[in-house]
């Protein structure tokens, strides 16, 4: 072979290299776009993944918070005026008396009685599911325990035959319907020393006698602060006794409060309805 075909071979062979560089580039390049798609989808159902646990996680925590530890309440009626108001929104302590099937979501019959049951005490301020309508929620004080006679003679409380300590004390000025009522307000004192306010709006007033009451066994009396205004267990035919499954918790701490009939929700009216002294007050 002479020296010019050895060329014209080495051209031919040079020719051949180059092409199939060319087909690897080019074959490369169409392989690397499609991996390229696919990693980019991966990574953004990578990202919705994470931000469903992340969503899922805070909803599960919010859950046992709700159902263990704090449940947020309003008030919608006055008969716990004095000590609350309409418009207050608190939080109530879930494990204060243990948990029964109400204090579950949307509260199933999984079980009955209490677990880790705690008796409430003379004075606490309860939630408590109506035995008559065990979904619809009250709010009221614990003044008679199990075996207790309760009655009320003439506007007072008498306990087991005994009149519980009262003494006067400034008017309650009542202004949520725009004016200034001024209502009777006495601090009263239970057997067990704690005290409290609550209101007189009228003398003899249709619960100021009432008959004897005797509290069965594993129930509890309650009563509105309010007390002529406020339908109770003093109303047999309403609320009667409650049961110890029945409470739901114990009333803490006011968190917000707003009056004038403003729904929370309105922002904008937040620096002249809001009632701030009564933000973060301890319920007594």
């Amino acid at each position: 072979m002479g020296p010019q075909e050895r060329r014209r071979v080495q051209e031919v062979a040079n020719k051949e290299v180059v092409n199939k560089a060319v087909e690897e580039s080019t074959d490369t390049s169409k392989d690397e776009r499609p991996m390229s798609v696919s990693t980019e989808g991966r990574r953004q159902e990578g990202g919705l993944a994470e931000g469903g646990r992340v969503v899922l996680h805070a909803l599960l925590i919010a859950l046992v918070i709700r159902t263990l530890l704090f449940q947020p309440f309003n008030i919608p009626s006055g008969s716990m005026k004095g000590t609350l108001l309409i418009g207050d929104y608190l939080f109530v302590s879930k494990y204060s008396y243990g948990y029964s099937h109400y204090s579950l979501p949307l509260s199933p019959p999984l079980f009955s009685g209490r677990i880790f049951g705690s008796a409430p005490e003379r004075g606490d301020v309860v939630v408590f599911r109506l035995p008559k309508d065990d979904s619809t929620d009250y709010i009221k004080r614990v003044i008679g325990l199990p075996g207790d006679r309760i009655k009320m003679i003439d506007g007072l409380l008498y306990i087991n035959g005994t009149p519980v300590k009262r003494e006067r004390v400034d008017d309650f000025i009542d202004d949520e319907n725009g004016g200034a009522e001024r209502v009777r307000r006495w601090r009263e004192t239970l057997p067990n020393g704690v005290t409290y306010l609550s209101l007189d709006l009228q003398d003899n007033g249709f619960l100021d006698n009432t008959q004897e009451y005797l509290v069965p066994p594993g129930h509890y009396f309650m009563m509105g602060d309010n007390r002529d205004n406020s339908t109770d267990s003093r109303v047999l035919s309403a609320v009667g006794y409650v049961p110890f499954e029945n409470l739901v918790g114990k009333a803490q701490i006011i968190f917000f409060s707003i009056g004038d009939g403003e729904p929370a929700w309105h922002i904008w009216s937040w620096p002249w309805s809001v009632r701030w002294s009564r933000l973060f007050t301890i319920v007594r």
